[in-house]
């Protein structure tokens, strides 16, 4: 199992929740956890004060089901990697499910270039078709949560017989930005995988329209996230330290780009004198 686990705000700040919203993520089968981050669920019941969602940069793609849709076309559609967080309000009750891909790991459930998603929403139909009305008649069909995730895993557990169509020198280059935490120079990087500098960049633009170094920084941000929410017992200095953030000014630069508020609106004062 991967050590990288992609983090969004409601993780991180369950105790600032509202009741009326409720966020909730699913592990993948064995099968699935080297391609899918997690399943996700979304609820909220239209009472009380409308909560936002706060969307962050986590360096995966998202399917998103809208339960509540009027219509197959606007009931499912992707998400691609996003380069700075989006704050979204909900208006009216939604009840949403979702499937978190890594990004070297989605164009083989999807069959279609990350690159050619981000910053676009595209309707699930447009990419497969008929085969999404499918997948939506079986989660509408289906009375509850697990029995939706089971619907997903089996056709996606599908689609893992098809032919893989990554790239291994981007699969090989992502791994070693997981290992690293993002904290990998282009220079090491092209070393490591024995590929010039330019090839990388080429590979990574044109598979996921992100250049390796926009992808570390990404996972490196998560990284910290990651020790954040674990509730570790590290202060949050050291935590940034071992995330090689080693000037407060870097830091901070990271939080307002990725996350849209100071360090200090997510970390504890507990946490932070440590």
């Amino acid at each position: 199992m991967r050590q990288f686990r992609p983090v969004q705000p409601p993780t991180l700040q369950r105790a600032s929740a509202q009741n009326a919203y409720h966020y909730q993520e699913y592990m993948p089968s064995k099968s699935l956890v080297n391609y899918i981050a997690c399943y996700w669920t979304s609820e909220y019941d239209g009472k009380g004060i409308a909560p936002t969602s706060r969307v962050i940069p986590d360096g995966c793609v998202d399917i998103i089901f809208d339960l509540g849709a009027a219509s197959y076309q606007k009931g499912a559609f992707l998400t691609g990697l996003m380069r700075t967080y989006e704050v979204i309000p909900f208006t009216e009750p939604q009840s949403l499910i979702g499937i978190r891909f890594y990004a070297e790991g989605a164009a083989r459930f999807l069959r279609y270039p990350v690159a050619l998603i981000n910053g676009q929403h595209p309707n699930l139909e447009d990419i497969w078709g008929k085969e999404a009305d499918e997948v939506i008649d079986g989660l509408l069909e289906a009375s509850d949560t697990a029995e939706r995730i089971d619907w997903l895993e089996r056709e996606l557990i599908k689609r893992l017989w098809m032919d893989d169509p990554a790239d291994q020198l981007l699969l090989t280059s992502m791994n070693y930005l997981y290992e690293y935490r993002g904290n990998l120079s282009m220079t090491a990087l092209a070393e490591k995988v024995n590929y010039s500098e330019r090839t990388l960049r080429r590979t990574f633009q044109q598979q996921l329209g992100m250049s390796p170094k926009e992808l570390g920084r990404i996972i490196q941000f998560q990284g910290l996230l990651q020790m954040l929410a674990k509730g570790a017992r590290t202060s949050f200095t050291d935590a940034a330290l071992q995330c090689g953030y080693y000037d407060q000014s870097h830091l901070i630069k990271s939080f307002h780009t990725f996350y849209g508020v100071a360090p200090s609106k997510i970390v504890s004062p507990d946490r932070a004198n440590r």
